[in-house]
């Protein structure tokens, strides 16, 4: 497999990360139906993603990333539809994760 393809399907796995937690959060303890069918099938891609990724990217970066995109995007996410306030901290620290993550593809492809 192509280390570029993981990344590729690492990222978009971080993604979906971002949306069944966010669906999550909908789903009122599994009481609300598309909530729990988008959680469900978010999951479930999420995860088989991050699986496939770490055929070709170590646990480790490929676990960090994957959270890291997961978490900042559900934050993003919340400030944009204004289920959380928005501040000049929280846009710093979302960057700072991402500088994280960039880090990690960066030094995980150094040591290959």
């Amino acid at each position: 497999m192509s280390v570029a393809l993981a990344w590729i399907v690492l990222v978009v796995s971080g993604v979906l990360e971002a949306v069944w937690a966010t669906a999550l959060g909908r789903t009122e303890g599994f009481t609300k139906l598309w909530p729990t069918v988008v959680f469900g099938v978010g999951l479930a891609l999420s995860m088989a993603g991050l699986a496939f990724a770490m055929r070709a990217i170590d646990t480790a970066t490929a676990y960090a990333v994957w959270v890291g995109i997961g978490a900042s995007l559900t934050v993003v996410w919340a400030m944009v539809t204004g289920a959380t306030d928005v501040s000049f901290v929280k846009i710093l620290l979302i960057l700072g994760l991402v500088g994280c993550v960039v880090g990690l593809k960066l030094v995980g492809d150094a040591g290959h």
